[in-house]
């Protein structure tokens, strides 16, 4: 399933337990777009995907920033 492979991939970019980014996960602005159809999110890689969570909880900075990850 494809909503699992992006937790599992935001669980390990974000170093966060399976149960806090499947939290994340489902209460996000992120979900809520993949699950509405909106702009062919579900369309896009799981790894895309697992970065733009990692964007909307502020866990990474955009790409041409001054730093990729927040430490």
């Amino acid at each position: 399933m494809k909503y699992a492979r992006i937790i599992k991939l935001f669980a390990e970019k974000g170093h966060l337990t399976y149960e806090d980014a499947m939290d994340k996960f489902y209460n996000s602005d992120t979900y809520t777009i993949i699950s509405e159809g909106v702009a062919d999110m579900h369309c896009m890689s799981d790894e895309y995907l697992a970065d733009e969570l990692l964007l909307e909880f502020g866990m990474m900075h955009a790409p041409g920033t001054s730093l990729a990850f927040k430490k």
